[in-house]
């Protein structure tokens, strides 16, 4: 398996660095840009729907670029590198993945279309408080008919971009049962929503539904959960993606402090007993770098092949192993450069607060491992005594 970028893909890394690195390079302008509504920089998301990163994952003829998920890989590590707010992975990777894969061809040209041009925000409003964490179903929150129109009513929390989306992709159980998806507008009558800070700096949204109009995607009345669940897997891998420039941000950070704080008259990288919590943070970083990869190419093969078991195990697997890794690499890296690290001044501390978030909206280690221990029981059991016997 070639994991080696090529000249194309190469010159979108350049491109996208260039722009997302010039705006976050300078901490501050991040501290600043998160400091309020909206939580991201408007002109940053103009230029970058100008450069055609929002509609890459779209089909031409729903106005995107139809590039695959390398390409989308490569956007989430640059933005992961500067822990850039902008909300990539929530509109343009899972509300937008979400209508890409369940809308009509005319939904699609008309929602995608604009959020390809960055005319639109979309917003993916699922989770619900006291619910199964990292379902893919809906719960609490009800769509109710009447006639050819229809309603949904109840309250979704930790919506990312929610205050700011100019629609809404929302979960609801149907009538009949099963988990139908919906388009609310943002300005629907019964639609409140409440803006906050999430301790990565980002912006996130308490969205309370009563009686408020919604349009069905897709075929209505059908149940998507399979859908919805295979959409979060593909937003998973791009959050490990994401999560990867972020740790390759610590680390370099990490390392080059240690060059160059003195302690005792010499620098930090003459302790012995330093350097080897570095290298540990490097085989750490470099084992989540190739499974990252893999899982991106599993669910670049899945494209064609339709095998969404493979992607569900890839997501699980490279979730755990991120997991795990994320909090490693963030608590050495916090750990080695000293107090400085604790502080919201500084970008380490702040880009392990983001790796965290990653992992409550995704799935922590704890519920990867959960959902491939389950997978154990395809397997028959075999009694090591009577191996080779």
């Amino acid at each position: 398996m070639d994991f080696t970028y090529d000249d194309e893909q190469d010159a979108l890394r350049d491109a996208v660095r260039g722009l997302i690195g010039k705006a976050y390079s300078d901490y501050e302008n991040r501290r600043r840009t998160v400091g309020d509504d909206p939580g991201f920089d408007e002109k940053v998301w103009a230029q970058m729907a100008e450069m055609g990163l929002l509609g890459l994952p779209f089909g031409e003829d729903d106005g995107g670029v139809g590039a695959g998920p390398v390409e989308i890989a490569i956007v989430c590590q640059e933005l992961g590198r500067v822990i850039a707010p902008e909300p990539y992975l929530a509109t343009v990777v899972l509300a937008g993945g979400l209508v890409s894969a369940v809308a009509t061809a005319e939904q699609r040209a008309e929602v995608l279309g604009a959020v390809a041009a960055g005319e639109s925000v979309l917003a993916f409003a699922h989770t619900e408080a006291g619910g199964p964490r990292w379902s893919p179903g809906a719960h609490a929150t009800k769509a109710a008919a009447d006639g050819d129109s229809w309603t949904l009513t109840g309250t979704k929390d930790a919506v990312i971009a929610g205050a700011r989306a100019d629609r809404l992709v929302v979960s609801a159980v149907l009538p009949d049962g099963g988990t139908g998806l919906f388009l609310v507008e943002g300005d629907a009558s019964g639609l409140e929503r409440t803006s906050y800070a999430v301790f990565d700096g980002g912006r996130a949204a308490r969205v309370v539904l009563d009686g408020t109009p919604a349009t069905p995607l897709g075929q209505v009345g059908l149940d998507v959960t399979s859908s919805i669940a295979t959409v979060l897997d593909i937003t998973r891998v791009m959050a490990a993606n994401e999560a990867l420039g972020g740790m390759e941000t610590q680390l370099r950070a990490t390392t080059e402090y240690l060059k160059s704080r003195k302690q005792f008259g010499v620098t930090l990288n003459t302790f012995q007993a330093l350097t080897f919590r570095a290298a540990d943070m490097y085989t750490s970083l470099e084992l989540t770098h190739s499974l990252v990869d893999w899982a991106t190419m599993v669910v670049a093969a899945a494209q064609e092949s339709g095998d969404t078991s493979a992607v569900a195990d890839a997501a699980a697997q490279v979730g755990l192993q991120v997991s795990r890794a994320g909090r490693h690499v963030g608590q050495e890296a916090i750990q080695l450069h000293g107090g400085i690290g604790m502080t919201a001044e500084y970008r380490v501390g702040m880009v392990t607060a983001h790796l965290t978030v990653l992992d409550h909206l995704y799935g922590d280690g704890a519920h990867h491992q959960r959902t491939l221990s389950e997978r154990l029981t395809d397997h028959g059991a075999i009694d090591p005594l009577t191996v080779g016997a």
